[in-house]
């Protein structure tokens, strides 16, 4: 449905459709069952070596190579994290391909390097705290978590909003207090479960694609109880197998999902009030701002590679 004027787009007489495609079937054919579709032209092994857990903490070198990743993902996903309705799946996805951009060696990424593996993690934790800002701030939550928590403080007369530092200050004291306790758990709970979560890598392939494949169905027919989701989810696994075989990136397909909408909606509604006058985006500076930087960065990469290619036709 046309989220401006209600109108029935692309459904091809469809009742499911008229709601747009589900955002979780989707994301699970395209990377998990997508992969189990790698998985089995892979070369089966019986058994593979559990890795050491002898030693839990990162050794002094992998730090030393993290931290500048830790602390660019870190950043990504906190300002990610204050844009409502964005949440930890687009600050994972911005911040691995960000970090991979920026690598002496993007090429090693996907085969599992430390750089690769502390961007998403680090941005995804650092969203939980932003999305904190609008929700407090001005009652807006971040993400779905967020969204809970605003049922939750209005389940208890509490209302987010400036008004909430003066009038309850204990109460967000007390939230701040327990994110920092439970970042801390956290921890613990990583390190006392690691034995038991690298097991999984001594499970045989033959064994562990099937329980994949069937947990990917269960847990898409389970989002809404349609047997359509399931069918989204196989064709979204079959194209982004497709997609993974072609060398093409899958990220950009989920932020267009998640995006998309949004920017479509507020794209018309500015129209509306503009009088479709296009000069609305460029009369405000914050926004002018941002299309300058859209702009710059979408050819950012023809102006590398022409450089590039200017550099080697020279020394020719």
């Amino acid at each position: 449905m046309d989220n401006v004027t209600a109108y029935t787009r692309f459904s091809f007489g469809s009742t499911y459709l008229m709601g747009g495609l589900s955002f979780i079937p989707v994301l699970v054919g395209l990377f998990a069952l997508s992969q189990c579709f790698l998985t089995v032209e892979e070369i089966y092994v019986e058994r593979t070596k559990a890795a050491s857990t002898k030693n839990p903490f990162p050794s002094l070198k992998d730090l030393k190579t993290i931290a500048p990743t830790i602390l660019r993902a870190g950043l990504t996903g906190t300002f990610i994290g204050i844009i409502p309705g964005a949440g930890g799946d687009i600050s994972a996805f911005v911040s691995y391909d960000m970090e991979r951009r920026v690598s002496k060696h993007p090429e090693k990424f996907g085969t599992g390097i430390p750089e690769g593996i502390a961007a998403p993690e680090a941005s995804n934790n650092g969203t939980t705290g932003g999305a904190l800002i609008p929700l407090l701030t001005l009652g807006i939550p971040g993400d779905a978590n967020t969204a809970v928590m605003l049922g939750a403080l209005m389940m208890h007369n509490l209302t987010p909003g400036p008004q909430l530092f003066l009038t309850k200050a204990e109460t967000v004291n007390t939230l701040f207090a327990g994110f920092m306790v439970a970042n801390v758990f956290m921890l613990l709970l990583g390190l006392l479960g690691q034995p038991l979560f690298v097991k999984i890598v001594s499970i045989p392939k033959r064994i562990l694609v099937p329980v994949i494949i069937v947990m990917c169905t269960v847990g898409s027919f389970a989002i809404n109880n349609n047997y359509y989701d399931i069918v989204i989810m196989l064709i979204a696994g079959i194209v982004g197998y497709f997609m993974s075989k072609g060398g093409y990136p899958l990220s950009p397909i989920v932020l267009a999902l998640i995006l998309g909408p949004m920017a479509e909606g507020n794209f018309r509604r500015s129209l509306v009030m503009s009088q479709g006058s296009y000069a609305i985006f460029f009369q405000r500076p914050f926004s002018a701002a941002f299309i300058i930087i859209g702009l710059l960065s979408l050819a950012w990469p023809v102006i590398t590679h022409l450089r590039v290619k200017w550099r080697e036709t020279g020394k020719g």
